[in-house]
């Protein structure tokens, strides 16, 4: 009971950053602008993004249980609000507002906050650093996407 409380609790944040992201971004990745862009070669069919988060932010919000379980402190708890915070504003910026560069920006920053909880917390969580991995790897693919179409449109 102690680990799945604050699973829960992680999950519930996770997965409502998510929520919100689709609601900020307006038609998203069906939108006109979005469409008729000229991308990367290696854009993932659509159906990707879904699938891929969905087990990114289940796999993030173990880490952080298992994080916030051994060191529940201030620095922890300001990478997580701050990686929450971008992870919704880069759905906005790119997809709702059409601003590709500020994305650029938005997306390196959320990359460099989780990678810093990947290597901030290295000698703590050891093994379990394998559940961060696959977002820091999502965010370089997703980050190589925004500056593809930045350069070719």
């Amino acid at each position: 009971m102690k680990f799945l409380k604050p699973l829960f609790v992680f999950l519930i944040i996770n997965f409502g950053a998510l929520g919100l992201g689709m609601l900020f971004m307006g038609d998203g990745a069906s939108s006109e602008w979005y469409t008729s862009m000229n991308k990367a070669p290696w854009t993932p069919p659509g159906w990707v993004f879904g699938v891929a988060w969905s087990l990114i932010m289940i796999c993030f919000s173990i880490y952080m249980t298992f994080l916030y379980l051994k060191l529940p402190i201030r620095t922890v708890f300001f990478l997580f609000t701050l990686q929450f915070i971008l992870n919704i504003a880069w759905n906005f910026a790119f997809f709702n507002q059409h601003l590709i560069t500020p994305s650029l920006i938005i997306i390196i920053g959320l990359t460099l906050t989780v990678s810093t909880l990947m290597i901030r917390y290295w000698d703590l969580m050891r093994i379990k650093t394998i559940l961060i991995a696959p977002y820091v790897i999502w965010l370089c693919i997703a980050s190589s996407l925004n500056l593809y179409i930045l350069l070719n449109n």
